[in-house]
């Protein structure tokens, strides 16, 4: 009798993460269609979709990140640095959070530089920044601003909320996740492991893209900055 093959148990685990990934998809289109149509005098109904919203984008962009480090991490990925103007590609961010921040009443504030065009992959920063905005959004009072400017010959996407800033744990896990510490437990390792993982990805003349936690910004809350050189 011909002996069965051993499953490959980590091939099985990220099929059925982009099975989940599809299906969780499909339903953040909707509830994000439900909320743009919804008005807000329909109180009760816009707080529990604001909460459902959240989660279901939080949870979308988890598995995201997982089957794409799965991909990085078996040489499976295509990474393709193209050209982004930063105005257009700003706005394409801002399309993801817009149910979203309408369901909080959270303002989105944009700071872009003009004629401004970077090199990166688009797919991954989009998934960092979408990421950074869908938890400013839980954290902030009533604004949330997204920056992309040239700072000392690199381009930094920050995002900034108006709320009461990191603790000092998460800032130290900012500080771990760029030493190449992979966070198993805690909401925010995974995020945080991810976008530090894509930024050196992004390297020119020897200098590494890098990310970090902050707190004050410009809008006094907490910051999370992306550097891409």
């Amino acid at each position: 009798m011909q002996a069965l093959t051993r499953p490959d148990a980590n091939l099985f685990l990220a099929s059925s993460v982009h099975d989940m990934k599809n299906s969780i998809s499909v339903l953040l289109a909707s509830l994000q269609n439900m909320a743009l149509q919804a008005g807000p005098e329909q109180s009760d109904t816009y707080q529990e979709m604001s909460q459902m919203l959240y989660e279901t984008q939080r949870i979308n962009g988890n598995l995201i990140q997982l089957l794409t480090l799965y991909k990085l991490g078996n040489d499976l990925y295509p990474f393709r640095p193209e050209t982004y103007e930063m105005t257009e590609f700003a706005e394409m961010l801002s399309s993801r959070v817009v149910a979203l921040f309408k369901t909080r009443h959270i303002r989105l504030e944009m700071d872009v530089a003009e004629d401004c065009y970077w090199d990166f992959d688009g797919d991954l920063v989009d998934g960092i920044l979408v990421h950074a905005m869908n938890n400013a959004a839980h954290y902030t009072k009533s604004v949330v601003r997204l920056s992309a400017q040239m700072v000392d010959g690199a381009l930094e996407f920050s995002v900034d909320d108006d709320g009461t800033g990191f603790p000092q744990r998460m800032l130290d896990e900012g500080a771990a996740a760029m030493r190449g510490v992979n966070f198993s437990t805690g909401s925010t390792g995974l995020g945080l492991y991810f976008a530090a993982v894509v930024a050196r990805m992004h390297s020119s003349r020897k200098e590494e893209g890098s990310i970090r936690l902050e707190n004050g910004g410009s809008l006094g809350g907490g910051r999370f900055v992306l550097r891409l050189p």
